[in-house]
């Protein structure tokens, strides 16, 4: 039974690197095809919070997924949204790639503020 068990979770985690890939490919090449409705579809697709919940409820419960996700809610106001904020405003300044480098920088400060703050 554990030699299925870890084989199941190991099948999981190809399934999630196929799912997280597939989508990333699939954004990048609809908006060069332009088709940008489907792309931004694609985007805002929660793809990992999905896989990820499926995994969390499996291995460590319902109420670990409900924390989890109060955590991500909370989270994404605190980092994700200056995260999106710094890019869009940036990248017609200084280009995609430093924008969204500084955006990550910016990301990193106030998540890990975030992280070592919340009490949930």
């Amino acid at each position: 039974m554990l030699a299925t068990t870890k084989r199941t979770i190991s099948m999981l985690y190809v399934f999630t690197f196929l799912a997280g890939g597939l989508i990333t490919t699939a954004i990048t090449y609809f908006e060069a095809s332009g088709w940008p409705i489907i792309s931004r579809l694609a985007a805002l697709f929660p793809v990992f919070t999905w896989l990820s919940y499926l995994f969390i409820g499996n291995l460590a419960g319902l109420e670990a997924v409900s924390r989890h996700a109060l955590f991500v809610l909370f989270g994404t106001i605190v980092a994700w949204l200056p995260y999106m904020f710094v890019i869009y405003y940036f990248a017609p300044k200084i280009g995609s790639a430093k924008a969204v480098f500084l955006g990550i920088a910016v990301f990193l400060v106030l998540a890990l503020a975030f992280i070592k703050l919340y009490k949930g």
